[in-house]
């Protein structure tokens, strides 16, 4: 059990690794003005910790790193300023009771010390080179 926790958090820290090494820390003025304007939208109550650029599946994205209450908060924008996916921290009361019982049974007598929920674009899944259109299809993974 400890060495797959072990692998486990090793892959992820590669995973963090390679994903940090192609990301660039940018300035709110290198943003296109649609990014600028849904970054204000999306930052109001929140304090705005950074920004940053990375070329996904050869689609350029900007990423808005935000605190709001004291959690975080990543919003991922294309260049359009829609909106591609949402990360945030989240507390283990806000998630399902099933998914609840199935971590706390996990972790056995352990904390758990944060849960991340993530929302994307279905279209930013499968897409075929558009901007997603205005019936963009939502899925959550938590």
């Amino acid at each position: 059990m400890r060495i797959k926790i072990a692998v486990g958090i090793t892959a992820m820290l590669i995973v963090v690794a390679v994903a940090g090494a192609r990301e660039k820390k940018i300035k709110m003025s290198d943003l296109p003005p649609a990014v600028q304007q849904a970054v204000a939208e999306h930052s109001k109550g929140a304090t705005l910790r950074g920004l940053s650029t990375e070329t996904t599946d050869g689609q350029r994205v900007y990423e808005a790193e935000l605190q709001v209450n004291g959690r975080t908060k990543d919003v991922t924008f294309d260049a359009t300023g829609a909106v591609v996916s949402l990360e945030e921290e989240i507390a283990i009361d806000q998630i399902p009771a099933g998914a609840r019982a199935a971590i706390e049974k996990t972790t056995g007598n352990g904390k758990v010390p944060l849960l991340f929920a993530f929302t994307v674009s279905c279209n930013s899944l499968s897409r075929s080179g558009g901007r997603p259109s205005s019936s963009t299809n939502w899925c959550s993974f938590g």
